[in-house]
């Protein structure tokens, strides 16, 4: 049942992602960053389960996923100043964190 938890979570992420890539590719960067404040930034950490979730990961895990989190946030900063290019630096940081977690980690 976790595993599962987990996975929808992590797809729900993905969708969050290109969500942002949509609102980004129309200029609306204050859209962008709302969505990734509330479904992947640190503001979202009780919408997902995090801290009950957490338990069941190992630590590198949970290091990368709060990195992923942080980043996020970070996006949704650098999206509200307006300018386009730092944004999608920003958002780099979120998908980096994603890559580097799901190379190092799978769940059975």
């Amino acid at each position: 049942m976790m595993q599962q938890h987990m996975l929808s979570s992590m797809r729900d992420h993905l969708a969050t992602i290109n969500e942002i890539l949509i609102h980004m590719a129309k200029g609306e960067l204050d859209k962008a960053a709302g969505i990734s404040e509330r479904r992947l930034g640190m503001s979202s950490l009780e919408l997902h389960g995090a801290s009950h979730m957490a338990r069941f990961m190992p630590e590198g895990m949970r290091e990368a996923g709060t990195g992923m989190h942080r980043a996020a946030s970070r996006f949704a900063l650098k999206a509200q100043e307006g300018e386009v290019l730092p944004a999608y630096a920003a958002l780099s940081e979120i998908t980096s964190a994603c890559v580097a977690c799901h190379a190092a980690y799978r769940i059975r």
